[in-house]
């Protein structure tokens, strides 16, 4: 076998690698020289990180030898009550069950179905303006501006009491910031505290559950769930506690990172953001570049089911598999000057909604998100401009930021625009 685990400094597994920015230049070099690679991890078996798109793909089309369930989808191995209920998202689910909870939701998420879903989406976006203009014109983006969006536009989808958006909101962010001590401290005996969240909210849903069960049924995706037919079964209470958990974490996180991080890229590369401003055409592809040049996700763990080999790489049964979705969509053998962020970007095959039967279920809503969120903020703001140093979410998993201050001015309400 060949010794591929010393090959690099970089530290995958390190939080703190990503926090004062991915280590691109890192990646392409690893990439280019141990595409399967190594990574140790501190009190837990390491992991092969795959590094290339092509590689990615193989192992997200291969569920037989590379599984969701066995070890869960992130890099640290779970307590084993925390993985049982990992087991419970779609995201970590195999075939057959996986195709099994997945299709009775396939049609509400259909391109047509959200279509439907644009002018409530357009008038909380023109909420979110209206409020950053009273709250500002200095704002913090991240927080103030885009976590608006998911939450209302989440519990509009499932039917969920407007008092109780705040908590939701709440717990989803303990969850994807379990890694970092600002958001998430501590719990007395010095333990991230994110799977409390998790149970918080599971048990949270699980009640929603119960009394939605009691009401006459609604045109929203809770009734759409609770009276599914799951393989000839209803879903049960406790199902829908796992799976609302996924859904609304999910939703949250890495709508707010795709609208934050795309700012700060718009930003960054002021021709562009002028280009876009002139040109509302353009906005698509920005989604789309935006999506492939600031993923919100690093990576998704699988587990080898048997002795296999990758990229030449003998990889064991039982061995922890991590597809970097961060690395692969900077691969120079799919994306041409894959360093440059580009919003007239043509081909354009990234993965951060990732591939094959995995591929996220939420695609069209988030893209649509995006869209009209981009829109929004540049009719309603004529000058936008950094008003402070961005800093990073602490995290090996979600490449985000906590804080990206932000001046906006000139704020145009609806009526006032041509």
């Amino acid at each position: 076998m060949t010794d591929v685990r010393a090959a690099s400094g970089l530290r995958l597994a390190d939080p703190n690698t990503f926090s004062g920015g991915v280590p691109h230049e890192a990646l392409a070099e690893l990439r280019r020289t141990t595409p399967v690679a190594w990574q140790e991890m501190e009190g837990q078996p390491g992991f092969w990180a795959v590094l290339g798109h092509a590689d990615v793909v193989t192992v997200a089309r291969d569920p037989g030898r590379f599984s969701a369930e066995q070890g869960g989808v992130v890099i640290e191995d779970l307590p084993p009550e925390s993985l049982e209920m990992m087991r419970g998202m779609l995201l970590a689910m195999d075939p057959p069950r996986h195709v099994t909870y997945r299709k009775p939701l396939a049609d509400t998420f259909k391109a047509k179905v959200i279509g439907e879903m644009e002018d409530q989406i357009r008038a909380i976006c023109r909420e979110l303006m209206a409020e950053a203009a009273a709250a500002g014109p200095d704002v913090e983006f991240v927080h103030q501006v885009t976590a608006g969006l998911p939450t209302r536009v989440m519990g509009r989808l499932m039917g969920l009491p407007e008092t109780d958006w705040d908590l939701l909101h709440s717990l989803a962010e303990r969850q994807t910031a379990g890694q970092d001590p600002d958001i998430n401290p501590p719990g007395p005996d010095g333990a991230e505290a994110d799977f409390s969240a998790s149970i918080e909210m599971a048990m949270y849903a699980i009640e929603f559950a119960g009394r939605r069960r009691l009401e006459p049924p609604r045109e929203d995706l809770t009734t759409l769930v609770l009276e599914g037919d799951f393989a000839g079964q209803p879903m049960t209470d406790v199902d829908f506690g796992s799976f609302f958990v996924q859904l609304v974490t999910a939703g949250n996180d890495t709508t707010k990172t795709m609208l934050s991080s795309g700012l700060l890229a718009l930003l960054q590369h002021p021709g562009q953001l002028a280009e876009l401003r002139a040109d509302p055409s353009l906005v698509p592809g920005a989604v789309e570049e935006i999506l492939r040049w600031a993923n919100p996700l690093h990576y998704f763990r699988r587990t080898a089911t048997a002795d296999t080999e990758l990229a030449g790489t003998p990889i064991a049964a039982g061995d922890k598999v991590a597809m970097y979705y961060t690395s692969a969509n900077r691969d120079e053998a799919v994306f041409d000057d894959p360093q440059r962020f580009d919003i007239h970007r043509v081909h354009n095959p990234h993965l951060s909604f990732g591939i094959a039967e995995h591929f996220c279920l939420g695609v069209h809503l988030a893209r649509l998100e995006g869209r009209v969120f981009l829109r929004e903020l540049l009719d309603a703001f004529p000058t936008i401009e950094l008003a402070g140093e961005p800093v990073r979410l602490r995290s090996n998993l979600n490449n985000s930021f906590k804080r990206l201050p932000v001046r906006l001015d000139g704020y145009r309400p609806p009526a006032e625009r041509g």
